[in-house]
């Protein structure tokens, strides 16, 4: 099963595609406000609106031979914990192996911008090799998903 993360996830329609091909199921959680799909492989889960509401669904339900899809680096850690594969929206796989870094990084960042509260910005914009890079990774993800 694919879980996605998906309030302002930019590759909801990739994961559609791609569930679509493989026949897998996807559940796409938010606190509202998406187009529901009439696809079959593609259920909405509305929880409600509250921080980490969403990641905590998520991450109560996915487990080994899942594929979730977040960039929530927190809810990124529990899914690696609890044996799911996790993957950002930019392709990027987080791991047992990174996610340690990712999150102290996630940390030192967050520390950073509170210490400079002018210090104005963003990520970088979300590009079409982004796009590509998450459809290559996501499909190696569901094949190494199947294998467990």
């Amino acid at each position: 099963m694919i879980y996605v993360d998906a309030d302002a996830c930019p590759v909801k329609a990739e994961v559609e595609r791609v569930a679509t091909r493989h026949k897998l199921k996807a559940v796409f959680v938010s606190n509202g406000g998406l187009r529901p799909s009439q696809n079959p492989y593609i259920e909405h889960v509305v929880v409600d609106a509250g921080p980490d509401i969403a990641d905590m669904w998520i991450a109560e339900r996915a487990g080994a031979g899942d594929v979730v899809i977040t960039s929530d680096i927190p809810l990124a850690a529990k899914c690696v914990e609890t044996g799911a594969r996790v993957l950002k929206h930019n392709g990027e796989a987080l791991t047992a192996a990174n996610i340690g870094n990712v999150l102290a990084t996630r940390d030192l960042m967050y520390d950073l911008r509170a210490a400079d509260p002018f210090r104005q910005g963003g990520g970088k914009a979300f590009s079409k090799s982004d796009r590509s890079r998450f459809l290559e990774a996501l499909e190696r993800e569901l094949r190494a998903a199947k294998a467990v």
